[in-house]
């Protein structure tokens, strides 16, 4: 590689033969083009970092290199230097050139931005100086106006106040001139204007205008309603009102007067006049309230018309049922025919001497559900006004009713488990209705836990309904520790009848209650617990998640338990069963397997003598359990079952021997001529619940040449699909190979090789 020092020392050659001067001349230009092509910014680095020759040096490098004929391109390379040297110094006087105009236009306008700002900066001064003055002048005049303006408001308040008064005199004597004349309807609605406006006055601060204005309505309405009411109280008393006598009796002794059409419109006259007083009835009358411990909702007032017509009823029911009156006797309340304001008056005085006798207590809660029932089925008495299951909620009284409740519950269950009748079911005669073979005590405790739904269904807040719905799954949970406790005493007749009748019990309960689970109250219950849940932070997020998508139940815990029981239950029966068809299958397993004579050498097949014990015990049981257990349970049952007899059967009769050809024959016949068909009355296939047994009876049975090619195919190709596609030709799926290939073995009718 060449320096830029060997450059310059390079000998004259024939065909390069400048002076020392030209070289010079010609170092010089290739400085300024070099500058130039590498350009200004990296040439004035490497100057100012004193490195341009090391730039210089790999520019030769890269246009010379090592030869040095190569030379003859300088002069191309300066001629473009110095074109482009040229073309760089235009562009600099270009720029130079228009830079000075650009600056000292924007100084131009700089100035006259300064200019204009002076401008406006003295014409600010002026103008806050003149305002200044202008306030300074207009001071006195301000504070004088300001005074007046203030006595001017203050006439017109007094002219208001002045235009209200006028205007409650000037209604005032309205309803004075209507009164005198006997225009009752019109004062009426004057009166219904004055009490409008009485309400639009509610805002003010003028207490004495309020008070005036009070004081006025009050006035006539009291003139209004006393007048009103006894018109009306006169008309009510020509119809004989209250209709307290029953409808026959009304129809003989009530003479209908000829004038009765008068007195129905008159009738409607007043009730519609007394009516237009209810505005200014409720300004002036304080409504009823119970205490707030009921947490009774808000309610409207009763209009006045009907006010005056319950009066009569009012003072009967304050006679007969306050105080001292021999028809004030707790035991027998007449909830029908008091009023629901009363009632409720009555049930808050009479409860708190009721919370400790438990069987008044009790008739209560039962009239006072009767009484709700036929008030909104009947009469349509809406569901959000106040009613007695609000009295009933309140603390003291509800958690009384839920002890009350739990304490009957539990005498009932109690009782009905204690009954003769306890586990048989009232339907075992009529075939159709008896497919869950319910027993009567859990139908019984069943029902009960209905009843107890509907008592609570109408209480007014999620929380209380919420606590019934525990007290419920107490007594599921309760009733389930029961039939466990009998369950046990039963344990060594699994098979019995009042051991069958306990499962049932478990089945019918469990699926009563997986049924309510979807009902939409008990949906909204889970909802309502869902909030409380996560309120208290009781459940774990997974919970959550399964309660609100709806993938658990408010039941599910119970649910869960009752199957938990049903499977230990069916599995003793399972065992039970099995240990007896173990003991009668002793001879089978000891049948000589090796000596039969095969199928040609008989004239007819038949069952093994030996199997007939196994199958006799096996069919008698599954008749009894057929009729003791519900059709579910029994279906569990012989599944159950039969899962492990097929294992039982595959494992110590097939496996435990040997078979020639009249064996393997004899072995598949007692199979799929005798043991399945005893389940052909359950399924239309018995044979695919017993697939060990049926593939180990087709290999034991396939013929000597298939069975050669199976067994060869089964040693040639281990583990891979052909063996798998053989195994499936002939119908085997469920055996594995490795147990074909020991079943081919236990075959003894085997050709001599004379391997």
């Amino acid at each position: 590689m060449l320096s830029a020092g060997e450059i310059g020392e390079v000998p004259a050659t024939p065909c390069c033969s400048e002076s020392d001067d030209e070289r010079k001349n010609i170092e010089e230009k290739s400085d300024i083009n070099i500058e130039a092509l590498i350009g200004n910014e990296q040439v004035r680095e490497g100057t100012n970092n004193g490195d341009l020759p090391s730039y210089v040096s790999a520019f030769i490098e890269k246009e010379v290199g090592n030869d040095l004929k190569s030379l003859k391109k300088l002069d191309k390379l300066i001629e473009q230097m110095t074109e482009s040297k040229m073309q760089l110094e235009e562009q600099v006087l270009t720029v130079s050139s228009e830079i000075p105009k650009r600056i000292q236009s924007a100084l131009k306008n700089a100035e006259e931005s300064k200019q204009f700002l002076n401008q406006f900066m003295e014409q600010e001064t002026h103008l806050f100086s003149c305002i200044s003055s202008h306030l300074l002048t207009a001071q006195p005049w301000m504070e004088d106006l300001g005074a007046m303006i203030n006595q001017i408001e203050e006439i017109e308040r007094h002219l208001a106040y002045l235009k209200w008064i006028s205007q409650i005199e000037e209604l005032s004597d309205n309803i004075q001139q209507y009164l005198m004349t006997s225009n009752v309807p019109e004062a009426a609605s004057t009166l219904v204007s004055m009490a409008e406006l009485d309400i639009k006055l509610q805002e003010s601060s003028c207490t004495h205008l309020l008070g005036f204005m009070r004081a006025t309505v009050k006035f006539w309405h009291k003139i209004l309603k006393d007048k009103l009411t006894s018109d009306f109280e006169d008309i009510l008393a020509q119809l004989h009102w209250p209709f307290i006598t029953p409808p026959q009796s009304q129809t003989v002794n009530f003479n209908r007067p000829a004038s009765a059409p008068e007195i129905y419109n008159n009738l409607e006259t007043l009730f519609c006049q007394l009516l237009k007083l209810q505005t200014s009835d409720e300004l002036l009358t304080e409504p009823k309230q119970l205490p707030e411990k009921y947490s009774l909702p808000a309610s409207p007032s009763v209009i006045l018309p009907i006010q005056i017509m319950l009066t009569p009823l009012q003072k009967r029911f304050r006679y007969h049922f306050r105080g001292n009156r021999q028809t004030n006797v707790i035991s027998k309340l007449e909830f029908s025919r008091g009023l629901m304001m009363l009632v409720l008056e009555k049930l808050a005085a009479d409860i708190p001497c009721l919370l400790y006798d438990d069987n008044l207590f009790c008739h209560l809660v039962d009239e006072v559900l009767l009484f709700e029932r036929e008030l909104h089925s009947v009469h349509g008495y809406p569901g959000t006004f106040a009613n007695c299951m609000h009295i009933l909620s309140e603390e003291t009284c509800f958690q009384r009713w839920l002890t009350v409740e739990r304490k009957f519950a539990l005498q009932k269950m109690d009782s009905m488990l204690s009954s003769e009748t306890a586990w048989i079911s009232q339907y075992k005669d009529i075939t159709d209705v008896d497919e869950m073979k319910v027993p009567d005590c859990a139908e019984t405790f069943m029902t009960l836990l209905l009843v107890i739904t509907d008592r609570y269904k109408s209480l007014p807040t999620a929380s209380r309904k919420l606590q019934f719905l525990e007290l419920q799954k107490d007594l599921v949970d309760d009733f389930r520790i029961r039939l466990t406790q009998v369950m046990k005493e039963e344990t060594r007749a699994s098979l019995g009848f009042r051991y069958c009748a306990i499962l049932n019990a478990v089945n019918y309960i469990s699926a009563v209650l997986a049924d309510w689970a979807d009902n939409v109250f008990f949906l909204q219950l889970q909802q309502a617990a869902l909030e409380v849940f996560a309120e208290n932070n009781t459940l774990s997020k997974l919970q959550l998640g399964q309660l609100a998508s709806m993938e658990s139940s408010v039941f599910d815990d119970m649910i869960n338990l009752l199957e938990r029981l049903k499977l230990d239950m069916l599995t003793r029966q399972v065992d039970h069963v099995f240990r007896e068809v173990k003991d009668a299958a002793k001879l089978y397993k000891k049948e000589r397997w090796l000596s039969l004579p095969s199928q040609s050498e008989q004239a007819v097949m038949s069952l093994s003598s030996s199997a007939c014990p196994l199958l006799l015990t096996l069919r008698d049981r599954l008749l009894q359990l057929e009729q003791q257990l519900c059709f579910s349970l029994f279906k569990v049952f012989w599944q159950m079952f039969v899962e492990k007899l097929d294992i039982y059967i595959y494992q110590e009769i097939i496996l435990a021997n040997h078979f020639n050809e009249g064996g393997a024959a004899q072995l598949q016949f007692d199979m799929t001529r005798n043991l399945f068909p005893l389940f052909s009355h359950y399924c239309k296939r018995p044979e695919n619940y017993f697939k060990h047994v049926k593939e180990a009876c087709i290999i034991l049975n396939l013929n000597i040449g298939s069975a050669l090619l199976l067994k060869d195919v089964l040693q040639s190709a281990s583990g891979q699909p052909p063996a798998t596609a053989a195994l499936n030709e002939v119908g085997i799926y469920k055996l594995a190979q490795q147990d074909v290939e020991i079943l081919l073995n236990l075959r003894t009718n085997w050709p001599n090789t004379g391997k």
